[in-house]
């Protein structure tokens, strides 16, 4: 039942897109009138304590984001009042991809999103052979994160995305984007993510990527999991071009807690990945105190907040 409603998912995702695709008449689409439909549909979709309902609601937000986005001029509107979502512009302004998530009452998570991408100039092939130049794309996300067996080395495009909800974007380098990303995982364990967004010549994103150097492995996304009554801190530091995050230890290390990640918190150690060329270079137990910047003056995480951002409110 749950892959038939996935399959029925894909298909109501491209053939909405399709249909608004060739419809959609720009000069009589108000963004402001389309923000505040979201913002409405945003009450039931992340704070009803009903999952039916939350799930009923994001049909209705899905089909009204589709609408949306396939007017160009959206990806220059902000979207500021939706504050339940994730809108991550890359820094050379190629792309926009929107994120969240819709808690299930078992404490998982089903992730949802799209990109938009502003492309150059990419010739495809059209109907009857002709080519065309396509400068404006959407392409949805369809989470297919439950079938996954091997996060960190799990290789996709937008149809077979492994879902998360990502919060920060680092600049481009060698033609891919590295995203840092959350995922509530259940009600034992969250997760952390460093993503790697790049794209096809046809204009296809894809994520994940081998550009992480790693001892004795090849992984095409960093995975970090942990307890759900911890926050860990992975952060994008400017001042040395490096990803610096909590080292993660069970309680008591070299116990039978060993790989029991609902026993996994920070140990007080910080390790990064640093950029060397076009590779993410793993760096264990750095001193992290010469690496401060102007996100460091914010508030420690409080683990609980941290957990329950996405979810509805008791």
């Amino acid at each position: 039942m749950f892959m038939l409603r996935k399959a029925l998912l894909i298909i109501f995702l491209f053939s909405v897109l399709k249909n608004y695709s060739q419809k959609k008449d720009s000069s009589n689409f108000s963004m402001a009138q389309a923000e505040w439909d979201l913002k409405a549909l945003q009450k039931t979709l992340f704070f009803s304590k009903k999952e039916n309902e939350r799930f009923e609601a994001n049909k209705e937000f899905l089909k009204l984001w589709l609408e949306v986005l396939a007017n160009p001029k959206s990806l220059e509107y902000p979207f500021d009042s939706l504050k339940e979502i994730s809108k991550i512009t890359s820094r050379d302004k190629k792309f926009r991809i929107i994120t969240w998530n819709v808690p299930r009452n078992d404490g998982t998570q089903s992730y949802f999103g799209f990109i938009q991408v502003n492309n150059k100039k990419i010739q495809k092939k059209g109907l009857f052979g002709k080519t065309i130049t396509i400068q404006y794309e959407v392409f949805p996300l369809l989470d297919k994160s439950a079938s996954v067996k091997s996060p960190e080395n799990y290789v996709s495009d937008n149809t077979k995305w492994f879902g998360m909800l990502y919060y920060d974007e680092i600049i481009d380098c060698d033609g891919y984007y590295t995203l840092l990303g959350w995922d509530g995982n259940d009600n034992l364990t969250q997760k952390k993510f460093i993503d790697v967004l790049f794209f096809r010549t046809d204009g296809v994103p894809v994520f994940g990527k081998d550009v992480f150097k790693v001892p004795k492995r090849s992984p095409k996304r960093a995975v970090f999991e942990y307890s759900s009554e911890v926050a860990m801190s992975l952060k994008y530091n400017s001042k040395n071009n490096s990803i610096v995050f909590s080292h993660l230890a069970a309680k008591d290390e070299g116990s039978v807690l060993e790989g029991q990640y609902q026993y996994y918190g920070p140990d007080g150690s910080f390790d990064a990945y640093e950029q060397s060329k076009d590779r993410w270079v793993l760096r264990e137990d750095i001193d992290a105190r010469n690496l401060k910047n102007k996100n460091d003056n914010l508030k420690k995480p409080d683990p609980k907040k941290e957990k329950d951002l996405y979810k509805p409110k008791k």
